[in-house]
């Protein structure tokens, strides 16, 4: 497989994608349902976008499978190539019109991001990567963070739709807070991880991400020199269903400390 070709796939449909997702939203936020709770929503815009994803992939890679936040599909962890694709993660944010979301596309390949691309419709900025030639925004090449002394660390983190859950990720809030320079919330999963990769955060956790939520963001981590761990690790990890990435001089040091206030208990 040509990997640099692959990556440009994922970078052409989800720019495609954040060019609609741009142009509809302030119609597109009047038609808005629910899905796991009244917090947790779902835009004519999210499904637009992943309609036009599809169809783009069904153009230019027929032979794949897709899996998609809206409209479910494959299994991400099967054998093989699957597309794992979020067509506005932030959507919260779209909602409101607060500009850190993002259109989401990753190719996996065995279960493992392979190449990937996270385009911003506000901005137009354009994160992507591919596996063993490193991660880029906008043509130019990332790199995470020197930070090594984690209480001197820049995190980032994300919270669940569930009220029940929230109060859980609450305790290991304040477990960690005193530990660490600063948390930030800020909305997408997707963009949070890209801004570890270009040390805009030193690291960053969150617990119960869905795959499309880290599939191309913890690839673009990864590929700028971050340690990841994702939720497909072992369990028995004391981590349990947590996305962590951070620089390599923390990572340790933070997968102990989050092990040691319970992360796995969320």
């Amino acid at each position: 497989m040509d990997v640099s070709e692959l990556r440009r796939v994922a970078v052409t449909v989800a720019t495609e994608a954040a060019e609609l997702v741009r142009r509809v939203r302030e119609e597109a936020v009047t038609e808005v349902d629910t899905k796991s709770s009244e917090t947790d929503v779902v835009t004519a815009g999210d499904r637009a976008a992943e309609r036009l994803i599809r169809a783009r992939l069904a153009e230019l890679r027929p032979d794949d499978a897709v899996l998609g936040e809206e409209e479910g599909g494959a299994t991400a962890t099967a054998a093989g190539l699957c597309w794992v694709v979020d067509p506005i993660d932030g959507t919260v944010n779209y909602l409101y019109g607060y500009p850190w979301y993002a259109v989401s596309v990753a190719l996996w390949l065995d279960g493992e991001p392979f190449a990937g691309a996270v385009v911003e419709p506000v901005s137009g900025r354009v994160w992507s990567a591919a596996r063993g030639h490193g991660a880029e925004l906008d043509g130019h090449p990332l790199r995470v963070s020197a930070a090594r002394r984690l209480d001197l660390a820049l995190v980032g983190t994300g919270f669940s739709y569930s009220a029940q859950r929230r109060n859980r990720q609450a305790r290991v809030v304040d477990g960690l807070l005193g530990r660490v320079r600063d948390l930030r919330r800020a909305g997408s999963a997707a963009l949070d991880l890209c801004g570890v990769a270009a040390g805009w955060l030193d690291a960053y956790y969150e617990h119960g991400l869905s795959p499309w939520d880290w599939a191309a963001g913890a690839l673009v981590a990864r590929e700028a020199g971050a340690v990841v761990r994702l939720p497909t690790a072992d369990p028995a990890d004391g981590l349990g269903e947590a996305t962590v990435a951070a620089a390599p001089g923390i990572a340790d040091e933070l997968l102990v400390t989050l092990r040691e206030i319970g992360i796995a208990d969320v």
